[in-house]
Protein backbone atom coordinates (compact mmCIF):
# COMPACT_ATOMS: atom_id res chain seq x y z
CA UNK A 1 0.00 0.00 0.00
CA UNK A 2 1.31 3.18 -0.43
CA UNK A 3 1.50 6.05 2.30
CA UNK A 4 -1.06 8.91 1.89
CA UNK A 5 1.99 10.96 2.88
CA UNK A 6 5.90 10.69 3.08
CA UNK A 7 7.36 11.88 5.88
CA UNK A 8 11.56 12.18 7.14
CA UNK A 9 12.29 10.65 10.31
CA UNK A 10 12.08 13.69 11.95
CA UNK A 11 8.48 14.76 10.92
CA UNK A 12 8.16 11.80 12.46
CA UNK A 13 9.31 11.93 15.44
CA UNK A 14 8.03 15.63 15.69
CA UNK A 15 4.17 14.28 14.76
CA UNK A 16 4.41 11.62 17.59
CA UNK A 17 5.53 14.25 20.00
CA UNK A 18 3.13 16.65 19.52
CA UNK A 19 0.40 14.32 19.65
CA UNK A 20 1.53 12.47 22.80
CA UNK A 21 2.02 16.23 24.48
CA UNK A 22 -1.69 17.06 23.17
CA UNK A 23 -3.05 14.17 25.28
CA UNK A 24 -0.85 14.19 28.14
CA UNK A 25 -1.63 18.41 28.54
CA UNK A 26 -5.87 17.26 28.29
CA UNK A 27 -4.88 13.88 30.27
CA UNK A 28 -7.94 15.24 33.44
CA UNK A 29 -10.23 16.51 30.75
CA UNK A 30 -10.07 13.28 28.60
CA UNK A 31 -10.58 10.84 31.40
CA UNK A 32 -13.79 13.17 31.97
CA UNK A 33 -15.38 13.25 28.89
CA UNK A 34 -14.50 9.57 28.11
CA UNK A 35 -14.64 7.70 31.12
CA UNK A 36 -18.55 6.87 30.82
CA UNK A 37 -18.56 5.91 27.14
CA UNK A 38 -20.01 2.74 26.52
CA UNK A 39 -18.10 0.15 24.47
CA UNK A 40 -19.57 -2.97 25.14
CA UNK A 41 -20.31 -3.70 22.03
CA UNK A 42 -16.63 -3.72 20.60
CA UNK A 43 -15.81 -5.02 23.67
CA UNK A 44 -17.80 -8.32 22.97
CA UNK A 45 -17.21 -8.31 18.97
CA UNK A 46 -13.55 -8.58 20.54
CA UNK A 47 -14.44 -11.47 22.98
CA UNK A 48 -16.88 -13.46 20.96
CA UNK A 49 -14.57 -14.05 18.26
CA UNK A 50 -11.78 -15.43 20.04
CA UNK A 51 -11.86 -19.25 19.48
CA UNK A 52 -9.05 -20.00 22.24
CA UNK A 53 -10.51 -21.16 25.81
CA UNK A 54 -10.81 -18.13 28.08
CA UNK A 55 -9.67 -16.58 30.34
CA UNK A 56 -7.79 -14.32 27.05
CA UNK A 57 -5.10 -12.76 27.39
CA UNK A 58 -5.75 -9.24 26.05
CA UNK A 59 -3.84 -6.37 24.76
CA UNK A 60 -5.50 -2.95 24.90
CA UNK A 61 -3.30 -0.98 22.37
CA UNK A 62 -3.96 2.72 23.38
CA UNK A 63 -5.47 2.19 26.21
CA UNK A 64 -5.58 5.57 27.65
CA UNK A 65 -6.85 6.29 31.35
CA UNK A 66 -7.19 2.78 31.97
CA UNK A 67 -11.44 2.37 31.33
CA UNK A 68 -12.12 -0.78 28.74
CA UNK A 69 -8.34 -2.61 30.65
CA UNK A 70 -11.02 -2.92 33.91
CA UNK A 71 -13.84 -3.99 32.12
CA UNK A 72 -11.84 -7.13 30.32
CA UNK A 73 -10.61 -7.88 33.92
CA UNK A 74 -13.77 -7.63 35.83
CA UNK A 75 -15.19 -10.06 32.67
CA UNK A 76 -12.63 -12.42 34.10
CA UNK A 77 -9.46 -12.10 31.53
CA UNK A 78 -5.97 -10.98 31.83
CA UNK A 79 -5.59 -7.69 30.66
CA UNK A 80 -2.40 -5.59 29.66
CA UNK A 81 -2.59 -1.62 28.62
CA UNK A 82 0.32 0.17 26.48
CA UNK A 83 -0.09 3.69 25.39
CA UNK A 84 2.36 6.37 24.35
CA UNK A 85 1.15 8.84 26.78
CA UNK A 86 2.58 8.27 29.89
CA UNK A 87 0.24 10.53 31.68
CA UNK A 88 -2.76 7.93 30.66
CA UNK A 89 -0.30 4.78 31.55
CA UNK A 90 0.25 6.16 35.15
CA UNK A 91 -3.79 6.70 34.95
CA UNK A 92 -4.77 3.26 33.94
CA UNK A 93 -2.08 1.79 36.22
CA UNK A 94 -3.98 3.29 39.37
CA UNK A 95 -7.41 2.81 37.84
CA UNK A 96 -7.15 -0.39 36.77
CA UNK A 97 -4.28 -2.02 39.12
CA UNK A 98 -2.71 -3.83 36.21
CA UNK A 99 0.44 -3.76 34.06
CA UNK A 100 0.77 -1.15 31.34
CA UNK A 101 3.51 -0.64 29.19
CA UNK A 102 4.33 3.04 28.46
CA UNK A 103 5.19 2.91 24.28
CA UNK A 104 5.29 4.88 21.75
CA UNK A 105 3.32 3.19 19.13
CA UNK A 106 6.19 3.84 16.29
CA UNK A 107 8.71 2.58 18.41
CA UNK A 108 6.72 -0.90 20.02
CA UNK A 109 8.74 -3.56 21.92
CA UNK A 110 5.82 -6.44 21.80
CA UNK A 111 6.22 -10.20 22.68
CA UNK A 112 5.75 -12.67 19.93
CA UNK A 113 2.62 -14.74 20.33
CA UNK A 114 1.54 -13.79 23.56
CA UNK A 115 -2.26 -12.56 23.04
CA UNK A 116 -5.38 -14.11 22.20
CA UNK A 117 -7.20 -10.85 21.65
CA UNK A 118 -5.60 -7.01 20.46
CA UNK A 119 -8.21 -4.28 21.02
CA UNK A 120 -7.51 -1.39 19.11
CA UNK A 121 -10.12 1.34 20.32
CA UNK A 122 -9.92 4.58 18.93
CA UNK A 123 -5.91 4.54 19.01
CA UNK A 124 -4.86 3.32 15.34
CA UNK A 125 -5.83 6.06 13.38
CA UNK A 126 -2.94 8.32 14.95
CA UNK A 127 -0.41 5.95 12.93
CA UNK A 128 0.37 7.66 9.95
CA UNK A 129 0.12 5.68 6.91
CA UNK A 130 3.73 5.12 6.11
CA UNK A 131 4.32 3.50 9.18
CA UNK A 132 1.01 1.62 9.44
CA UNK A 133 2.39 -1.81 7.26
CA UNK A 134 4.98 -1.94 9.99
CA UNK A 135 2.92 -1.16 12.85
CA UNK A 136 0.07 -3.79 11.70
CA UNK A 137 3.07 -6.41 11.33
CA UNK A 138 3.97 -6.17 14.73
CA UNK A 139 0.54 -6.82 16.17
CA UNK A 140 0.66 -9.39 13.86
CA UNK A 141 3.41 -10.99 15.22
CA UNK A 142 2.48 -10.48 19.30
CA UNK A 143 -1.06 -12.60 18.50
CA UNK A 144 -1.02 -15.93 18.91
CA UNK A 145 -2.17 -18.43 16.02
CA UNK A 146 -5.94 -17.43 15.30
CA UNK A 147 -5.67 -14.46 17.45
CA UNK A 148 -8.28 -11.57 16.76
CA UNK A 149 -7.24 -7.95 15.96
CA UNK A 150 -10.02 -5.12 16.59
CA UNK A 151 -9.88 -1.96 15.79
CA UNK A 152 -12.33 0.85 15.74
CA UNK A 153 -11.34 4.56 14.44
CA UNK A 154 -12.96 7.48 12.57
CA UNK A 155 -13.20 7.18 9.01
CA UNK A 156 -12.97 9.40 6.47
CA UNK A 157 -11.62 10.19 2.96
CA UNK A 158 -8.14 8.75 3.09
CA UNK A 159 -6.42 11.66 4.05
CA UNK A 160 -3.86 12.12 7.14
CA UNK A 161 -2.89 15.71 9.06
CA UNK A 162 -3.31 17.43 12.33
CA UNK A 163 -6.78 17.07 13.52
CA UNK A 164 -7.56 19.35 17.01
CA UNK A 165 -3.87 19.07 17.96
CA UNK A 166 -3.11 14.99 16.52
CA UNK A 167 -1.85 13.47 13.91
CA UNK A 168 -4.51 11.53 12.49
CA UNK A 169 -5.24 9.25 9.37
CA UNK A 170 -9.07 9.18 8.43
CA UNK A 171 -9.20 6.34 5.93
CA UNK A 172 -12.35 4.52 4.20
CA UNK A 173 -13.25 0.96 4.61
CA UNK A 174 -11.91 -0.18 1.32
CA UNK A 175 -8.57 1.36 2.32
CA UNK A 176 -8.34 0.99 5.53
CA UNK A 177 -9.21 -3.42 4.70
CA UNK A 178 -6.65 -3.25 2.33
CA UNK A 179 -3.96 -2.47 4.83
CA UNK A 180 -4.55 -4.81 7.63
CA UNK A 181 -4.73 -7.79 5.00
CA UNK A 182 -1.31 -6.61 3.22
CA UNK A 183 -0.16 -7.30 6.98
CA UNK A 184 -1.39 -11.10 6.75
CA UNK A 185 -4.73 -10.99 8.59
CA UNK A 186 -8.29 -12.60 7.57
CA UNK A 187 -10.99 -10.72 7.40
CA UNK A 188 -13.60 -11.05 10.30
CA UNK A 189 -16.71 -8.34 10.03
CA UNK A 190 -16.79 -4.61 10.39
CA UNK A 191 -20.21 -2.56 11.50
CA UNK A 192 -20.21 1.31 12.27
CA UNK A 193 -20.93 2.89 15.39
CA UNK A 194 -22.98 4.18 17.39
CA UNK A 195 -25.31 1.60 16.51
CA UNK A 196 -29.02 2.79 15.27
CA UNK A 197 -27.80 4.98 13.24
CA UNK A 198 -28.24 6.48 10.07
CA UNK A 199 -24.29 5.95 8.18
CA UNK A 200 -24.23 9.81 7.99
CA UNK A 201 -24.42 9.70 11.72
CA UNK A 202 -21.91 6.70 12.01
CA UNK A 203 -18.03 8.25 12.15
CA UNK A 204 -16.54 5.32 13.79
CA UNK A 205 -15.82 2.24 11.56
CA UNK A 206 -15.10 -0.69 13.90
CA UNK A 207 -13.71 -3.81 12.14
CA UNK A 208 -11.92 -7.82 13.43
CA UNK A 209 -9.52 -9.33 11.91
CA UNK A 210 -7.92 -12.93 12.63
CA UNK A 211 -4.18 -13.88 12.59
CA UNK A 212 -4.30 -17.22 10.39
CA UNK A 213 -3.57 -20.09 12.18
CA UNK A 214 0.30 -20.95 11.86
Amino acid sequence: MKALRKLTIEELRILSKTTLKHYATHADSFWNSTQDHDVTQNIDALLDNIENKPPFSILDFGCGPGRDLLSFLRLGHKAIGIDGCKAFADMARKYARCDVWHQDFLQLELPELSFDGIFANASMFHVPTQELPRVLRELYACLKPCGVLFCSNPRGNNVEHFSAGRYCSFLDWETWRAYVIDAGFDELEHYYRPENKPRSEQPWLATLWRRPEI
